[in-house]
């Protein structure tokens, strides 16, 4: 009985330092995906001829399956130059791509050798196997192969979904036939592991069939035998790797360990050339550092044409996006989440070893402020990423550090200042302090003082309650002496209707500065620092906007919304230009009315499995 407890016990120890050593090898295999942070989708296919939803036109029966096909004529690559694409890629600051090597109309960009195969090579005007040349140019530039592959096939005999409305067989009534499919589908992905030897498959379409109906274990041991660190995206019916939200940037962190947010320019993933509303660099840049600060990646799309071209506003946003991760390729690669936004009213990430942290800037001010560091006198220096020639410092009051900014050249989109100290940074609850509405009038530091101002009214305490304040700001009685700042009470006055009777502000995520709401919670205040380098975000937030206007002066701005899918009941994303010339010498306060009281979307963004 002592053997067997012993032998029991060796093989129970035996047992978990296997799972130990499995789970290693899973963290090491994902190490170079979770250091890229940035990657270069492609959805490139014979729909683009017509500039049509890829695949999803004919099944929605927007155009007949013949003419779909038809596409396949004029499908001539005449143009095409993976090396410059590769080049392209590279310059951006991608470190891996994923391309479409068949979407769900079933069209093979390569000379697969599958049992009745649509391919561009065989069948379209380009008479070209495409991806070979592609792969074989970015693998040069040292860049991560990735391949898309949709398990769904409409175009294919053997599939049993052909549209949105018919079906070719039941499989209940025909498994040999799905069984082919199967067959069909896993050749394929053998010639890609074999002639490729890709680093990544990124699976799409599994909604349609079971785990069990895909034989997705199967599939996924069929890959491991020719790659053991194959890294596959979760469109395995939940047998892959990481998390892969689609179109809806997260508004907190997703619960994987390793995520990715694909992602369009426009609001189209192949080519269509009437869809006009392209985010600007800007936006995209921001995307990026939104990913980046949860820890995760951008896998951003582009769409080239027919005949190969990449459309000059997506060379443009590729071009600009490369300017910005090269100055700040410290801040990019290899970095991890950030700090708590309790901690740092913004965007934020750490180095790998926990000794660097990285402030993103949105906008150009004198002072940023971090709250609850522990270890605040560790700091070794602080500097501008990418830019020597300009000079930051620091000050502390107890774990209140402020960084002071006022000899920062800006960046035209996002500033990055790292903060390097001597051991791994730690941090806590902010302590708090006692804000009293005396403090507040007769602090000489104006910045200072709006920023406390912002700060105790997003977290729900508001001062001004039965302070003498008035919703105008006209009669105000506040209590003023000979130390009061006046330009704190000007301010004050001007902006009472964001003060009076507003509580706690949208939750972290939402908006990646301090807000707070009106007691109808049907407005929205928005406290603005500095001076903007693009457009205010906001994320979110499901309620119609009525209108958009600066508090204290009643004027209307401008917003506009991207990434609001017809089909989709992920909010889209409300950008709000503020013009230079109407932004408060101090602090701006932008008030945004909704059509009803908020309504907040803070639920897990995942695949698109629907497209109406």
């Amino acid at each position: 009985m002592k053997f067997r407890k012993v032998f029991l016990f060796v093989l129970l120890v035996s047992a978990c330092l296997n799972v130990s050593a499995q789970n290693k090898v899973s963290t090491q295999k994902m190490d170079w995906f979770e250091d890229a942070k940035l990657g270069i989708f492609i959805h490139w296919g014979i729909y683009s001829v017509d500039g049509i939803a890829e695949s999803w036109s004919f099944f929605n029966n927007y155009i007949s399956h013949d003419n779909y096909i038809k596409q396949l004529e004029e499908f001539t690559a005449n143009n095409y130059k993976p090396k410059e694409w590769a080049q392209l890629i590279k310059e951006a600051g991608a470190k891996y791509t994923v391309i479409t090597t068949k979407h769900h109309d079933g069209i093979s960009l390569w000379n697969t050798k599958a049992e009745r195969a649509t391919t561009t090579f065989g069948d379209a005007a380009a008479k070209q196997d495409v991806i070979t040349p592609f792969v074989h140019a970015i693998q040069e530039e040292g860049l991560h192969t990735g391949l898309y592959y949709s398990l769904p096939d409409w175009s294919h005999p053997y599939y049993d979904v052909f549209t949105r409305n018919r079906k070719r067989y039941q499989l209940a009534s025909e498994p040999k036939r799905w069984n082919n499919y199967v067959l069909y589908y896993q050749k394929q992905l053998t010639e890609l592991s074999e002639q490729y030897k890709p680093e990544l498959i990124w699976f799409d379409g599994d909604w349609e069939h079971s785990a069990e109906e895909w034989k997705a274990k199967e599939t996924l041991d069929l890959l491991r035998k020719y790659n053991p660190n194959i890294i596959i995206n979760s469109r395995l019916n939940h047998h892959g790797d990481y998390e892969t939200p689609e179109q809806g940037i997260p508004v907190m962190r997703p619960e994987a360990k390793f995520w990715e947010l694909c992602y369009t320019m426009n609001d189209s993933w192949g080519y269509q050339p009437f869809d006009k509303k392209y985010k600007s660099p800007n936006m995209i840049i921001r995307t990026l550092v939104d990913c980046i600060s949860m820890g995760g990646n951008l896998l951003l799309d582009i769409g080239p044409k027919a005949d190969g071209t990449i459309p000059p506003e997506q060379l443009n946003i590729l071009k600009q996006l490369g300017r910005w991760t090269r100055k700040h390729s410290a801040a990019v690669y290899g970095t991890r989440a950030g700090i708590p936004f309790e901690n740092y009213n913004g965007k934020s990430s750490l180095s790998k070893d926990g000794k660097t942290l990285y402030l993103y800037l949105y906008e150009q001010k004198s002072k940023a402020q971090l709250k609850g560091l522990l270890n605040y006198t560790a700091i070794k220096s602080v500097s501008v990423v990418g830019d020597t020639s300009s000079k930051v410092s620091v000050k502390s009051d107890d774990d209140n550090i402020w960084v002071n900014l006022a000899n920062v050249r800006f960046d035209q989109d996002v500033t990055v200042v790292a903060l390097e100290f001597g051991e791994k940074l730690r941090w806590g609850v902010p302590r708090t302090t006692q804000v009293t509405m005396r403090s507040i009038l007769d602090n000489k530091h104006t910045d200072g003082a709006l920023n406390e101002i912002a700060s105790t009214l997003h977290a729900g305490k508001n001062i001004f309650d039965n302070s003498g304040l008035t919703i105008d700001g006209m009669g105000t009685k506040l209590s003023t002496t000979n130390s009061t700042n006046p330009m704190v009470l000007k301010w004050i006055k001007k902006h009472a209707e964001a003060l009076f009777e507003t509580g706690r502000g949208l939750p972290e995520g939402h908006y990646e500065g301090l807000s707070t709401i009106s007691k109808d919670l049907q407005t929205l205040y928005l406290f603005v620092e500095g001076k903007p380098t693009g457009p205010i975000a906001l994320k979110g937030v499901k309620n119609a906007v009525a209108r958009v206007r600066l508090v204290g002066e009643g004027s209307m701005i401008n917003h506009e919304i991207f990434n609001k899918l017809y089909w989709s009941s992920i909010p889209g994303i409300i950008y709000i230009q503020v013009p230079d010339e109407r932004l408060d010498e101090n602090m701006t306060v932008i008030a945004v009315l909704l059509d009803s009281p908020i309504q907040l979307y803070r639920e897990k963004v995942g695949a698109i499995e629907n497209n109406l």
